[in-house]
């Protein structure tokens, strides 16, 4: 649905025919994968680009490093990890402030070939409508593979995420989602929708965003012509108990803000997340999942923001 057939106005494209792109890039304890990521942002054909790294309480050389292989950038160092969405609004916060048209999103292991700034520009103009722009991914140690075609879908009954598009697909449905890991937000979108909710240290911040896109009326597009080589998880190992326990909460949190009936969504998500776990005899992650769920319960009255 576009914003033009749900009864919002249709915005102009920036004024600017040369946008200005502001790229947030967070990183924690990752500083050989944000240099990589910073090297591939240094070679963009687009010039109207400034970057952003936030450095969210890394424990090790991440500063130094990053200053001294990108004097470029503009670091900003955060005194204690706050979580990838709150560490992506500061930076999405300073590229409001520093006038961004268009407020790009990078994981910090990714690597983007030159064009794609060009490209996720190309793409924003040619949709006023869109209230996101997403990329194509692909695996950085698989080239040829697709790893997410801009996103996927989500089954808000059960939190449960169906695996990502491979291929050309549509994101008509409002139960679609465009990846975080490269995310174009306009900068009236940020305005008036807002950005990640808080509440997500880790994991949904995405998924909630382009759900609250949707639920206004805007599009969600993928810039085709983008091909972003994606590590996946360069700081969170797979089954790990701390990562589990934060990606039950998140979900918890999420099906709270947007499934139609939470409580019964909660139930069967949990449920099907701890018999799982029983099914792999792993006895650690059950117990991280009940962790999860007591610190969704704890929290269950505090207040979160995702706004600007």
């Amino acid at each position: 649905m576009s914003a033009e057939t749900s009864g919002f106005p249709l915005l102009a494209p920036p004024a600017e025919p040369n946008p200005k792109v502001v790229c947030v890039v967070v990183n924690w304890n990752g500083w050989q994968d944000t240099l990589a990521c910073l090297d591939s942002l240094s070679l963009q054909n687009y010039t109207n680009l400034t970057v952003i790294v936030v450095d969210n309480g890394s424990t090790n050389d991440s500063a130094r490093q990053i200053r001294e292989a990108h004097p470029w950038v503009m670091l900003h160092q955060l005194p204690t990890n706050i979580g990838f969405a709150s560490g992506c609004n500061v930076g999405t916060r300073m590229a409001y402030h520093l006038g961004a048209d268009l407020i790009w999103l990078l994981n910090n292991d990714t690597v983007a070939p030159p064009h794609t700034a060009s490209a996720l520009v190309r793409t924003a103009v040619a949709h006023p409508e869109a209230g996101a722009i997403g990329s194509v991914l692909y695996f950085l140690h698989d080239p040829a593979r697709v790893q997410a075609w801009g996103g996927g879908r989500l089954n808000l009954s059960s939190g449960f995420t169906y695996s990502h598009f491979d291929a050309p697909a549509s994101f008509l449905s409002g139960s679609t989602y465009l990846t975080g890991a490269s995310l174009v937000l306009p900068r009236h979108i940020c305005e008036s929708i807002g950005i990640f909710f808080e509440g997500f240290f880790m994991y949904c911040d995405d998924s909630d965003l382009c759900l609250r896109i949707h639920r206004a009326g805007y599009s969600l597009v993928v810039a085709c012509e983008t091909a972003i080589l994606h590590k996946e998880g360069g700081s969170s190992p797979k089954r790990s108990p701390v990562i589990d326990a934060f990606g039950t909460t998140a979900t918890m949190r999420l099906l709270q803000r947007n499934a139609r009936f939470p409580i019964f969504s909660i139930a069967i998500y949990l449920l099907l997340r701890l018999l799982n776990r029983l099914r792999r005899f792993d006895w650690t992650n059950f117990q991280a999942v009940i962790h999860g769920a007591r610190l969704f319960w704890t929290e269950r009255d505090r207040v979160f923001t995702d706004r600007l």
